[in-house]
């Protein structure tokens, strides 16, 4: 492993660099990238973020979206820069699967490759790594990265401080979740000082909502929502032919699972979604019921204790009698 004064020393000259992170991008995922991606352009290097796939309409406000390049919509170019690239950070995701096909090439590459996350789990590919399974956000970790394992926060700005802001918000339920500590709040009331506009942030990322999403959503609670009291546990399914009738796109679906945990009583949420190749699902829990042992154990997942997520190639009809039949296995702790 690089050392902190190794990654000091190789950042004190300008680099080519690429910034890229997980598969569909969320929040955090968006927010710590192109906050990143806004203090190493300030520092002189030559830097380009690759996302996997395309992402939420509600993220393209974030300052400098209009640079980042999609893979499945540029691949020779994205190759091409990755094989360059004398540096790789690799934000917000610990496996190499977690970035598609993209994985590979970064795999192959001979730049350094810097890890900033806090799954667990971590894949041994990077060559530095800024990981804690206790931070609430990525975004939470390039703060620190910058500001005090590089002592650079001088560099700090308003774009920097708005795109981690928006990452630490969206990753920890708008400071709700339990690893939204004093420390986090700390950090956030930082952000707000260098610029970030706090109340602007929520509205673009929570008040931005298409007709067909506001419907979608009517729809999944009023038609799509199944309570199984002797579980604790909620569940909405959705097919592939509602997806199409209410032209879901990338981003209408994220945080549908919260309203199912929202219910009195609810300890475990599940959203199960029919895609065209596998059937995706989002677990979301309370307390110290561990989603993320469900996905790792029965769904090719992973992720947080309370938020977590995996997949299915069986049918979703398959899917959904799979994991109520496991629901047996954890009565009594969804029951306490």
């Amino acid at each position: 492993m690089l050392s902190i004064s190794e990654i000091k020393s190789l950042l004190a000259t300008p680099q080519k660099i690429v910034i890229t992170t997980h598969h569909k991008p969320d929040g955090d995922a968006m927010g710590s990238s192109l906050g990143l991606y806004a203090y190493l352009i300030q520092k002189g290097h030559h830097v380009k973020l690759i996302t996997p796939t395309d992402y939420p309409y509600f993220l393209h406000w974030l300052p400098n979206n209009s640079d980042v390049i999609i893979y499945t919509e540029a691949q020779e170019e994205s190759a091409k820069l990755v094989e360059e690239a004398a540096l790789i950070f690799c934000l917000d995701f610990n496996t190499l699967a977690r970035i598609n096909d993209l994985g590979e090439l970064v795999r192959a590459s001979k730049a350094y490759k810097l890890m900033i996350d806090h799954h667990l789990d971590p894949e041994d590919f990077d060559d530095y790594r800024h990981w804690s399974i206790n931070a609430c956000a990525a975004a939470q970790l390039v703060y620190d990265f910058i500001v005090n394992e590089l002592e650079d926060g001088a560099m700090m700005n308003k774009d920097i401080a708005t795109c981690l802001y928006t990452g630490i918000m969206t990753d920890s339920g708008s400071f709700r979740f339990e690893s939204a500590n004093a420390a986090v709040y700390r950090i956030a009331a930082d952000l707000i000082d260098l610029g970030a506009e706090h109340w602007r942030i929520h509205q673009l990322v929570y008040d931005n909502a298409t007709e067909n999403r506001l419907r979608f959503l009517g729809h999944c609670l009023s038609e799509k929502l199944e309570i199984l009291r002797e579980f604790n546990t909620a569940i909405i399914t959705v097919t592939k032919e509602e997806l199409q009738k209410y032209q879901i796109v990338t981003g209408d679906t994220e945080g549908i699972v919260n309203y199912a945990l929202s219910v009195n009583g609810i300890k475990l949420a599940a959203f199960i979604i029919e895609r065209t190749d596998k059937v995706k699902l989002s677990l979301r829990s309370t307390g110290d019921f561990p989603a993320n042992e469900i996905c790792k154990k029965y769904f090719n997942g992973g992720g947080h204790r309370n938020a977590a997520g995996g997949f299915s190639d069986k049918n979703l009809a398959d899917t959904v009698q799979e994991f109520k039949a496991l629901l047996t296995d954890y009565k009594n702790q969804l029951l306490q």
